[in-house]
């Protein structure tokens, strides 16, 4: 996915899983047989998300959970698959790496099964 302009101004692409990419590409078919036309990939109003959202969070007793929340955590996964810093920032488009690594979190649990493998 290519994405022309983001919030940095610069463009970037971004690589998609299989899965991902079919979910978008449905989507988009799903828009343009309802003759919904918009430049953007979920045509929703910034108050609708953070509706939906709210919503969610009082349909599931979570306290304390913020959109941004899920870029930390997804941030963090990727490094725990194994992803290069490079990789993690090609996809979160961190072009500060200092910024990056404020995201990442090491899982403690893997970690000691690391350092106890490389005894």
């Amino acid at each position: 996915m290519t994405i022309l302009e983001s919030k940095n101004g610069y463009s970037r692409t971004i690589p998609l899983t299989p899965g991902a990419f079919a979910l978008l590409h449905d989507m988009r078919g799903e828009a343009e047989s309802e003759d919904v036309r918009s430049e953007r990939v979920f045509p929703l109003t910034a108050n609708a998300l953070r509706m939906a959202w709210e919503r969610m969070l009082a349909k599931t007793d979570i306290e304390d959970l913020h959109f941004h929340d899920l870029r930390h955590e997804a941030i963090s996964r990727f490094f725990e698959m194994g992803l290069t810093v490079p990789e993690v920032a090609s996809i979160s488009g961190h072009r500060d790496m200092k910024m990056l690594m404020r995201y990442a979190h090491a899982d403690t649990t893997r970690l000691a099964k690391k350092l106890e493998a490389a005894e």
